[in-house]
């Protein structure tokens, strides 16, 4: 048996918006967006990073108890999106002017790669990071 990680999927309030954002924030391309607007799909390399609306995902977990929606007002979740390139510096100021917040500076790390942290327009935490060992 195989397992493998196939999608990262956050919830957020207004899917068509979000994809918007992250491609003008980042570049990713829109593989997928249903028709009632309410999931989609980034092209972002070998794991599909997609979005789902807040009412798709309650008929999904509801049964179950439920989630916990993105806050922008909040401190954001424990959980981030690692986006990869060789320019922090520069991604982070294409994101913060397409309306990202700057949560953290880009900081060198004692084992030399660069990272800073951003956080999107529904709340959730984005980093931006040079490769490990680059």
């Amino acid at each position: 048996m195989t397992t493998s990680l196939g999608y990262t999927i956050v919830t957020v309030a207004d899917v068509a918006a979000t994809l918007g954002f992250y491609n003008a924030a980042f570049g990713l391309e829109t593989q997928l967006l249903t028709p009632e607007g309410d999931y989609g799909e980034l092209a972002s390399g070998a794991t599909t990073l997609a979005f789902v609306a807040n009412e798709l995902a309650e008929s999904n977990l509801g049964e179950a108890g439920g989630f916990t929606p993105l806050d922008p007002s909040s401190p954001p979740p424990a959980a981030s999106i690692t986006l990869v390139t060789d320019d922090v510096a520069a991604v982070v100021s294409t994101a913060v002017g397409a309306g990202a917040r700057l949560y953290v500076e880009p900081t060198t790390k004692p084992w030399g790669q660069t990272v800073a942290y951003l956080i999107d327009p529904n709340g959730f935490l984005v980093e931006i990071a040079t490769p490990v060992g680059a």
